[in-house]
């Protein structure tokens, strides 16, 4: 007796992998934010800085950190799923890598910056930092084009965070 031929997933599994990934997504860039976070010391010594006067309130960039993490949690999750796809399977060791490797700079930039209170030093780990988000957005790109684009505000926030640390360098330094 023929029976119907049944899909290799449900629908219920489907959603629940679709949770799952974005579960992980955001629970990956709340630790990486939260990590920076606790590097970021908004201490007498940042507000004794000489900012250049085109910087933006700091009460901006915490809105603008929470909007990009969840852009790039949602893109990076976009990717993940298609990576199931043939023939990109392979592409999502790529994207984890990409990912790590984008955490820790985005960490340590911040941690230079605020902690060890050397923009000087920040400045000099922005541009691997900028580049990582640049591979990471073509790794994401490469499995999902819309989930590339949505990393695309981050890489515009962290060029013009690099054009403000220059200045602060530039206005404050030796440090």
């Amino acid at each position: 007796m023929n029976q119907p031929a049944t899909p290799s997933t449900s629908a219920t599994d489907t959603r629940t992998s679709v949770w799952r990934v974005a579960v992980v997504a955001a629970a990956w860039t709340m630790a990486v934010a939260g990590i920076g976070g606790l590097a970021t010391d908004l201490s007498p010594w940042y507000y004794a800085l000489k900012q250049p006067p085109w910087k933006p309130s700091d009460l901006w960039f915490g809105p603008v950190w929470t909007l990009i993490f969840t852009l790039t949690a949602w893109g990076c999750a976009r990717a993940w799923r298609k990576g199931f796809e043939p023939p990109a399977p392979h592409a999502r060791r790529g994207l984890l890598v990409a990912a790590a490797v984008n955490s820790v700079l985005n960490v340590l930039w911040s941690w230079l910056f605020f902690s060890l209170r050397r923009p000087d030093w920040a400045l000099a780990e922005w541009l691997p930092f900028w580049l990582s988000i640049a591979w990471l957005m073509a790794c994401v790109w490469r499995l999902d084009r819309r989930g590339g684009l949505l990393l695309l505000p981050y890489l515009v926030w962290v060029a013009f965070a690099g054009a403000l640390n220059a200045a602060v360098v530039q206005l404050n330094g030796p440090f």
